[in-house]
């Protein structure tokens, strides 16, 4: 008779070990790693052929394989959802959403629910594993969503969830949350890594086989990473995150990875008593064109995705009572923040030896660190505060900063000085190797091209 397993799992991240240990070498948190005996499982060994596409198990040729068209989908009737899925839900695909608790993910799914529900020919069903029925009934209640055609289950084995959502005729299913599901080939607990594969697996199998739309919930660690294994990200077709200052009642959903649309594309919302309300005009939100002029006060245009944006970055240099000089950034990346002043430091002359510096992206965003079209605004920012000056309102700024304080091009320079004349902006400082002359700039905006980091402040 077969023995069971003993494994051990951090609560904070799922991943998995052998032996017990203090830390985790995944998350770096102390004293979380627990004890799970996992019984022998019937899915050690399953018939691989009961996998995905097993009527395709055979060798093909290129000609004999068709494939169609334009991938069918569903809209969701939320444009800026649209937007970063790509134009919709694709059928038959699978995919998660993650997010901070109370970011707004059942409330932007049980809205999404009520609008695939309507659609001819579809069955929408909102699986949900920690809220009673009536909970989820009264949010929909609370935002006067019309349900009537949507279906509820309370239910968390995965196995009762196939076949009822089997013999109601379901095509699209909200499961809320992954990590409360558990499947009876696991013996291990709810939320532990080998539930959360075997329970994804079984619903990727479904999906792909009887092409159900599904939509998973997923939880994150504490540094805002999916939590669960790392493979959960492979299995699914699209990965999508919830992002927004709990103080803010913006949010941010950033498309991970996106099997049958744009990776890295950005839709915005505002969280409201009616909903998630989609924000037409982003830029016009991120900049206080209001406010009085103050110093440290600076406009870069970032890429989000196919979109350009506007961001107001806010600096403070103030005087250090401490040993060590603080340095502290919202928004941006910190170890990017701190090169940037290295940067500064030695070819612009600015000392910040005995200076505490502090850094704020306006309106609870955060830049990509993978977006460093904001390296040029950051700067402004700060010699604007250390020096006591005010950057008049009208311009704007992109550029990548390298370790020699040359400004480096950006991609889509063009597309990015539009959106910046499109909102009365005057003056935009763009790295010189981003002009093209064939191209037709937008009138009544002045375009100042610089090469380096001390050109561009003695222009400013």
């Amino acid at each position: 008779m077969a023995k069971n397993k003993t494994r051990y799992v951090c609560t904070e991240c799922g991943k998995d070990y052998g032996n017990w240990q203090g830390q985790c070498s995944g998350c770096k948190e102390w004293n979380c790693i627990v004890e799970f005996k996992e019984a022998p499982s019937s899915s050690d060994n399953r018939n691989k052929s009961s996998w995905v596409g097993a009527n395709e198990n055979k060798i093909k040729k290129s000609s004999e394989i068709e494939v169609s068209g334009d991938v069918s989908r569903l809209e969701s009737g939320i444009s800026e959802l649209n937007r970063v899925l790509g134009r919709g839900f694709a059928i038959g695909s699978i995919n998660i959403i993650t997010g901070d608790p109370g970011v707004g993910k059942s409330t932007l799914l049980i809205q999404t629910m009520t609008n695939l529900s309507q659609l001819p020919n579809a069955v929408g069903l909102y699986v949900t594993g920690e809220e009673s029925l009536q909970q989820v009934k009264g949010r929909a209640q609370r935002l006067k969503l019309d349900d009537s055609k949507l279906l509820y289950l309370s239910e968390t084995n995965v196995e009762n969830i196939i076949d009822q959502a089997s013999e109601a005729g379901v095509t699209v299913m909200v499961i809320d949350s992954i990590q409360t599901i558990y499947t009876n080939d696991s013996k291990s607990a709810s939320g532990s890594t080998s539930q959360i594969k075997e329970s994804t697996a079984k619903l990727v199998q479904y999906a792909k086989q009887k092409n159900i739309t599904i939509i998973l919930v997923g939880h994150v660690t504490k540094d805002g990473t999916m939590a669960g294994p790392k493979v959960l990200e492979h299995m699914v077709d699209g990965s999508f995150h919830i992002e927004g200052d709990p103080g803010s009642r913006y949010r941010m959903l950033r498309s991970i990875k996106n099997r049958f649309g744009e990776v890295n594309e950005t839709g915005v919302f505002a969280m409201t008593e009616e909903g998630m309300k989609e924000v037409k005009n982003p830029s016009a939100i991120f900049i206080s064109s209001d406010s009085e002029d103050v110093s440290g006060s600076a406009i870069f245009v970032s890429q989000e995705g196919n979109r350009p944006l506007l961001f107001e970055v806010q600096s403070l240099v103030t005087e250090s009572y401490s040993e060590n000089a603080k340095r502290l950034s919202i928004g941006v990346n910190h170890q990017r923040f701190s090169m940037l002043l290295a940067v500064m430091q030695k070819y612009s002359k600015m000392k910040f030896f005995d200076k505490d510096v502090y850094l704020n992206v306006v309106g609870g965003i955060s830049i990509p660190q993978k977006e460093t079209s904001c390296d040029l605004g950051v700067c402004f920012s700060v010699v604007s505060s250390i020096e006591e000056f005010t950057i008049p309102k009208k311009v704007a700024a992109f550029g990548e900063i390298s370790l020699a304080g040359e400004i480096r091009p950006v991609p889509n320079g063009l597309e990015r000085i539009k959106e910046a004349a499109k909102h009365g902006f005057t003056h935009v400082f763009v790295p010189a190797a981003n002009i093209n002359k064939r191209a037709k700039m937008p009138e009544g905006i002045k375009i100042v091209p610089v090469k380096s980091l001390n050109q561009a402040i003695t222009e400013l």
